[in-house]
């Protein structure tokens, strides 16, 4: 590099500009440090504040200012009636229409008709006629019903060849395939058991007195039986599924908490995987959520799951997902940063993390 002496620059033009030159080149050289350096930094830092949200933060996932959900119900019997409010203090706004009830849902009518004898004039005694009707819907609960499905497979056999002692041949209708042989569970009967447990989380052992209630004996054992059953047959599925999942070049993954009765730790884990899109348009990646149940949080359980998976996966900074070789990707999100939904009273007042534009990469 060419120096001059401080104070005195040389006249030559082209000299000067040569040094401009190499000057802007250290410049640039030295905002691309800067900015490499501010990367490692705010990486850092993010890592620093995960492990003091670990270390001394609260243990359960309650967002500030959520309040009690339970209080909901008792806040809406405080509130005021939008609809009475509206109507005295402005007589053209209208009030809110109550929606119709589904057209596709089934219908029973029911006619309330007054007596023939009553359908005479009160003052002429002439014979009255029909000018119109009101109606009115009301939506009816119909509790679930159980029934025996009885299969009869008839038999037959020559008799001719019966009575002359040759060898008969017995035919029959081969039995409907079961996911439980032998069982007397339908696949119908299995859906909602399944159902019941891991989408609306009803315990086997309640089930098993609601079943009661209907006179019928299904212990929990035997409900548990049937979902590893289930759980078999739906394996290959479940192996497909994975396959078309570990081809996409995004996924998500997360993990959570999940306590199992009986089980000598306090709690065990459900790791989740998904692919897919968050948009009403038609997308080509598909939407794919599959879950892994897991007694730790160790590492090596997202890389036995995702093996040789190298795509971009999108985590929350947990350094176990650092264990597989896929390329972590998430948004840094400051603490101090909200955005608040306006609050109602009785509301749990959630708050909005705003992500910086900034994505790290590990």
């Amino acid at each position: 590099m060419i120096k001059a002496p401080d104070n005195d620059l040389p006249d030559d033009i082209e000299l000067l500009k040569k040094m401009l030159l190499e000057q802007g080149q250290l410049l640039a050289k030295k905002e691309q440090e800067v900015a490499q350096w501010q990367s490692r930094y705010h990486h850092i830092l993010d890592q620093w504040r995960l492990a003091q949200q670990r270390q001394f933060g609260k243990s359960s996932e309650v967002s500030p200012g959520q309040g009690e959900l339970f209080d909901e119900v008792q806040a809406i019997e405080s509130e005021p009636d939008t609809a009475t409010e509206s109507s005295s203090t402005s007589s053209a706004r209208k009030q809110p229409k109550r929606k119709l009830l589904p057209k596709d849902l089934p219908r029973e009518t029911i006619v309330l008709d007054i007596a023939d004898e009553d359908k005479v004039c009160d003052c002429c005694q002439g014979e009255l006629h029909r000018i119109g009707e009101d109606t009115s819907e009301r939506l009816d609960f119909v509790p679930a019903q159980l029934k025996v499905i009885e299969t009869v497979r008839p038999k037959y056999a020559c008799r001719a060849c019966d009575q002359s002692g040759t060898s008969v041949t017995i035919k029959q209708q081969n039995p409907e395939p079961s996911l439980i042989p032998k069982g007397i569970a339908t696949p119908s009967l299995l859906s909602q058991i399944i159902t019941g447990k891991f989408q609306y989380s009803l315990p086997l052992y309640r089930q098993e007195s609601l079943f009661q209630q209907y006179g019928i004996e299904l212990s929990r054992r035997t409900m548990s039986d049937w979902m590893q059953a289930c759980s078999k047959a739906l394996q290959p599925l479940y192996d497909r599924l994975k396959d078309i999942l570990l081809k996409q070049p995004a996924l998500h993954a997360d993990e959570t908490t999940l306590n199992v009765i009986h089980e000598d730790r306090s709690s065990c884990y459900m790791w989740v995987y998904c692919s897919g899109t968050d948009s009403p348009k038609t997308s080509p990646i598909p939407n794919i959520v599959l879950y892994d149940f897991r007694q730790t949080r160790s590492g090596a359980c997202a890389k036995a799951f995702l093996g040789d998976y190298a795509g971009y996966l999108h985590v929350d900074g947990y350094a176990a997902y650092n264990q597989t070789k896929a390329t972590l990707v998430g948004f840094r999100v400051e603490e101090d940063v909200t955005a608040l939904n306006p609050h109602r009273p009785g509301r749990a007042q959630l708050t909005h993390p705003v992500p910086h534009n900034y994505c790290f990469a590990a």
